[in-house]
């Protein structure tokens, strides 16, 4: 009588050692630093271009007040207390030593260089921090930014994670984005050129208003010939807090399914190259101010479903890319 081999063993996607069918970020950080590592989110005050009346007011339809900086400690707080606050939550709950500071909210280079420097350079003097993550736009990287950026990136692990959300530039406008694709593609092409060194990150949103499945995946398939280091692919969810939310409270948006968002999701996998990684497959909305999709409150089932299909389907991240 034979064992029955376990999921993991019959799983083919080369980028795993466990039953994931998909390139974790996990993944990637034990085989990047050795061990488990903490992403630990800090909010350095900043604020973005579409909310300030450079290129629009309100910010992204979305988007709460805290500029989707959900989890971090506040910003009246110092960088050096914010971190120390996270790391010792972390050291106690997973054990973890090894740690990466992650610029959040709003848009983390949108400011004067000297800001930050002095807020990235403090940043990495922190005890355990092996890399460094910024969350900006591609509209806010000025050359004298992307020059330090490019010389930090030969000191350390360095990501700079783009939102994008679309490649539509109609839903880009209706989203209050302030910046088209081709904005996007010209920066992209200047970091690659000008800072090889640097990982490039992009957010994906799928469920973005009047967009079909198809071109949610035309999103995909462009920015995966790109074949940036890592893609986030985040559910659109409400918030009571974000303009969305007047437009769901008068019917004029629906939220994805839970069985929608588990098919797009596979199908977007299968799309992108093996080797990226995927940051993240699904995103956490605060529980308070959480107005719809309801499901996605259980994010562990969400993503146990995701493995599940994967599995049944027996595809995998990458199965369908074509260079």
């Amino acid at each position: 009588m034979t064992n029955k081999q376990t999921q993991a063993e019959l799983n083919p996607f080369p980028f795993s050692d466990s039953n994931k069918r998909y390139h974790t970020y996990d993944y990637y950080l034990r085989h990047t630093f050795g061990g488990k590592v903490a992403k630990l989110t800090l909010d350095g005050g900043f604020t973005c271009p579409n909310i300030d009346g450079t290129c629009g007011t309100g910010g992204c339809i979305y988007c709460g007040g805290n500029g989707s900086g959900h989890f971090t400690a506040p910003a009246t707080l110092s960088i050096s207390d914010q971190y120390r606050m996270q790391r010792e939550v972390m050291q106690r709950k997973w054990g973890v030593t090894q740690c990466i500071p992650y610029f959040q909210a709003h848009t983390n280079t949108y400011a004067p260089l000297e800001k930050l420097q002095a807020l990235f350079e403090e940043a990495l003097s922190f005890p355990d921090a092996v890399g460094l993550n910024i969350a900006t736009r591609a509209d806010c990287l000025p050359d004298d930014v992307l020059a330090y950026l490019a010389e930090l990136s030969e000191r350390t692990v360095l990501t700079l994670e783009l939102g994008l959300q679309t490649v539509h530039d109609t839903t880009a406008a209706l989203i209050n984005r302030g910046h088209t694709f081709e904005d996007f593609l010209e920066s992209y092409q200047r970091i690659r050129a000008l800072a090889p060194r640097i990982r490039i990150g992009v957010h994906l949103i799928l469920g973005l208003p009047h967009e079909t499945h198809e071109m949610m995946l035309d999103t995909v398939r462009r920015v995966a010939a790109l074949h940036p280091d890592e893609i986030k692919l985040h559910l659109l969810y409400v918030v009571s807090d974000a303009p969305l939310c007047e437009q769901y409270l008068a019917g004029e948006y629906t939220a994805l399914s839970r069985e929608e968002y588990v098919d797009l999701v596979v199908r977007a996998l299968e799309l992108i190259p093996p080797d990226v990684v995927i940051g993240r497959l699904t995103g956490d909305a605060p529980l308070s101010t959480l107005i719809a999709p309801l499901w996605s409150k259980g994010k562990l089932t969400v993503l146990n479903d995701i493995d599940k299909k994967l599995f049944a389907e027996n595809t995998w991240q990458g199965k369908k890319y074509r260079k």
